[in-house]
């Protein structure tokens, strides 16, 4: 193999490790492969810093009752503008039961 092919395995490698890494934390694989593919190695730490969204706080949307993560100022389903208000603390098997 040539160097320009050696150097597209390694960030193809690289990419998906960030993508894995971002997925797992609940964020998009497509996004974060990119990053990861493109920055060569820094995608990867990046991704393991990134916050982890599976364990934020959630809401209900007041007009169609729709389950949202708290910091969404709109609701993904009805299109309503949420304000700022404490999240509604459920437990995530009672919150994932009623969506």
């Amino acid at each position: 193999m040539g160097t320009g092919a050696e150097f597209v395995v390694i960030c193809f490698f690289l990419g998906l490790s960030a993508g894995v890494i971002g997925k797992i934390k609940g964020s998009s694989f497509v996004l974060w492969f990119l990053v990861g593919a493109c920055t060569f190695g820094l995608g990867t730490v990046a991704a393991l810093l990134y916050r982890i969204e599976r364990n934020e706080p959630e809401r209900r949307c007041p007009t169609c009752g729709r389950w949202t993560a708290i910091s969404h100022q709109v609701c993904t389903r009805c299109g309503e503008d949420l304000d700022w208000v404490e999240a509604d603390l459920e437990p995530p098997i009672a919150a994932g039961a009623a969506r």
